[in-house]
């Protein structure tokens, strides 16, 4: 696994990862999410031993990254998906990553053919597509068949069978029992893809959890009703603690209660009810209403909304 323990990195005056303390375990996809600026990336770099932490140390399988005299038999990792030599051809960038590592060169047309590059191995990557550049990358991340994966960003460029691809291989690779680790901005991709979660916030943790608890305790989340006694059956479940909110002729939006508390207090009464399901926020407005402090951008967007539509800035 990947743990951190009060991991902090400072730029002069600039604090962008805080006492930062998380796990990530084997056989989930753990997703990292955090505005932009909160410090991902740099918790990576610092994970992979590119940057060094201020305070507070990072182990991958109990150790540092850089005490690992083979690292990519340990850890797999992309974090950008352009950071090779555009002159290289696909087959020797790999080449040239499997023998520092002590790889065998067929390991390298394996993992080409897994990631569907086989048909361009010998095309310089100066020209690839930013989807094709990804491949490569992730290519490169499976190349020692490690224990830990992480990503950043991975479906950036790909098309939307490509993405379908790296959502079932993410999943593939931690049923096997890794540990995978993927930052995204996609809430849509991260809410299908990931296990748990991880959510920093300048710099800080906000929240460590699995997808399921998260999306349990959103604020938005209600039950739905729909009655021909709507107002006889809010009444009661009024005088029972719930938030009742009328919502239509005959429906209710009901919070504080659950689908199973609503539906017995109906059938106690002999109310006829007609719809009862329970109405989840998204992972995005979860995400959203939980990081909503922890935005640095969003005061000068607003003030410059503001004063386009001519009030204060």
């Amino acid at each position: 696994m990947i743990e951190a323990i009060g991991l902090s990195k400072r730029y002069g005056r600039t604090v962008a990862v805080d006492d930062l303390s998380f796990t990530v375990p084997p056989g989930q996809v753990t997703g990292f999410l955090g505005p932009n600026g909160a410090g991902k990336s740099t918790t990576m770099r610092m994970i992979l031993g590119l940057d060094a932490p201020t305070s507070g140390t990072v182990t991958v399988n109990g150790r540092a990254y850089a005490d690992y005299r083979r690292p990519l038999f340990e850890v797999g990792a992309l974090l950008d998906a352009k950071a090779m030599h555009g002159g290289r051809s696909a087959s020797n960038h790999l080449l040239c990553l499997a023998l520092s590592n002590g790889i065998g060169r067929a390991r390298v047309s394996q993992v080409l053919e897994q990631v569907g590059l086989q048909g361009v191995a010998g095309k310089r990557v100066g020209g690839f597509s930013l989807g094709m550049a990804q491949r490569l990358g992730i290519a490169a991340a499976l190349l020692g068949d490690p224990r830990v994966l992480m990503f950043d960003e991975p479906v950036n460029g790909l098309d939307p069978e490509g993405v379908v691809w790296i959502r079932d291989l993410l999943t593939a690779l931690a049923a096997e029992g890794r540990t995978v680790f993927l930052s995204s901005h996609l809430m849509s991709e991260m809410s299908v893809t990931a296990d748990r979660l991880i959510i920093i916030g300048r710099g800080r943790l906000i929240a460590q959890t699995t997808v399921a608890d998260f999306l349990k305790g959103g604020s938005g989340n209600f039950v739905r009703v729909r009655s021909p006694q709507r107002d006889a059956l809010a009444t009661l479940l009024t005088a029972r603690g719930a938030e009742v909110i009328r919502v239509e002729t005959d429906t209710l939006r009901v919070t504080g209660v659950t689908t199973d508390a609503v539906g017995d207090l109906a059938r106690a009464h002999g109310f006829t009810v007609q719809e009862l399901s329970a109405q989840q926020v998204s992972l995005e407005q979860a995400y959203m209403e939980l990081t909503k402090d922890s935005v640095d951008y969003r005061q000068a967007e607003d003030a410059y909304v503001a004063a386009a539509k001519g009030g204060p800035s």
